[in-house]
């Protein structure tokens, strides 16, 4: 089995049969059979909206879903993507689509894929798991192999340095790249599954780890706020041990504030749950989302849970103010009313 579906299995905390075996047996070639009880995809690892208010849906085995305002279409490898796992989506400033896949990055005009590999014969480096499209239009490219950089034809490996840690990360996921964001000053930052977080201010590097006040070593998102904070999402990482009885350790949420580190231990769920995914509205309020314990909206004074029965991957708002959760067991949204609707490849989508 390939690196990619046994961490997403560890990350998820599902068993292997559920993986191998293949979707629901009423998979749809069209969206508009008589399936209301079908999941967008049994694993759906992220949600965009465009520049025209179309929804976008990366899926682990379905390729990408869009929904344009009237009906849900699938692409695959049938289309011309690389593969048919596909973990995000980013919009470029000349309207055209990126796709992170497991076979490579993915770009779409709106008629024709162009499909580029990072290195042949590479399954780490192919795996993409983060773009970066910076202030300079330089793109980024974090993938289970490391950083690189794209000009539009070629990758060039970009060497992070490596930490001195208290305990050594995991083998098979030491070169994860988890995410890649800008802040307000142009500084790269660098989230990273063992070495922490790394800030990249275009001549040197700065590491903050667990010794440093971070939960865990193992850093799933980084998120920056309105106040010039920085937050944190991290994982289990005993979660990776064989043997069951040692799966529990820190992980869930930090800030980094005025050179300063800071945790929530006020709520369990955020010192002791991973957290694979942190949103900042364009209120700025920011969410987090935890495996287990569903998700939290944090105001700048208080957090509010949603009892969200899904581990969460992605999340956006769209124009109506509706906000998208993807995550492993399906898609569901939560309206201005704070309901929480689980959406199948029937809706209700308005």
């Amino acid at each position: 089995m390939k690196l990619f579906i046994i961490l997403i299995l560890s990350i998820f905390t599902l068993s292997c049969n559920s993986q191998d075996k293949k979707e629901n047996a009423n998979d749809l070639d069209s969206p508009t059979q008589e399936t209301s009880n079908v999941q967008i995809g049994e694993y759906v690892t992220s949600v965009y909206e465009d520049t025209y208010g179309h929804l976008w849906f990366g899926t682990l085995q379905k390729g990408i879903a869009k929904y344009d305002g009237e009906q849900l279409k699938y692409f695959t490898k049938k289309d011309g993507l690389p593969s048919d796992r596909v973990t995000s989506v980013t919009q470029d400033g000349y309207g055209a689509y990126w796709f992170n896949t497991g076979e490579g990055l993915s770009r779409f005009d709106g008629i024709l894929f162009t499909n580029y590999r990072v290195k042949d014969d590479d399954f780490g480096s192919n795996t993409i798991s983060s773009l970066l499209i910076d202030s300079n239009n330089q793109f980024w490219v974090g993938t289970w192999g490391g950083v690189y950089k794209f000009d539009g034809k070629n990758f060039t490996p970009f060497q992070l340095p490596v930490p001195e840690i208290e305990a050594p990360t995991i083998k098979d996921t030491k070169k994860w790249i988890t995410e890649i964001r800008e802040d307000i000053e142009g500084n790269i930052w660098f989230a990273r599954d063992g070495y922490g977080a790394c800030k990249y201010d275009g001549q040197s590097f700065t590491h903050y780890l667990k010794k440093d006040g971070f939960l865990s070593n193992n850093i799933m998102e980084v998120v920056m706020d309105d106040d010039g904070g920085v937050w944190f999402g991290s994982r289990v990482s005993e979660q990776d041990d064989p043997d069951p009885t040692k799966r529990t350790g820190k992980g869930g949420i930090n800030k980094l504030s005025n050179d300063r580190i800071i945790s929530f231990p006020e709520i369990d769920a955020l010192s002791n749950d991973s957290v694979y995914e942190i949103y900042k509205a364009t209120s700025g309020d920011i969410w987090v989302c935890t495996q287990r314990n569903g998700v939290y909206q944090y105001n700048g004074e208080t957090f509010k849970h949603y009892p969200v029965p899904i581990s969460v991957m992605g999340m956006t708002y769209d124009q109506r103010g509706m906000l998208w959760l993807a995550g492993a067991g399906g898609l569901y949204r939560i309206d201005q009313n704070s309901n929480i609707i689980n959406v199948t490849v029937n809706g209700p989508w308005k």
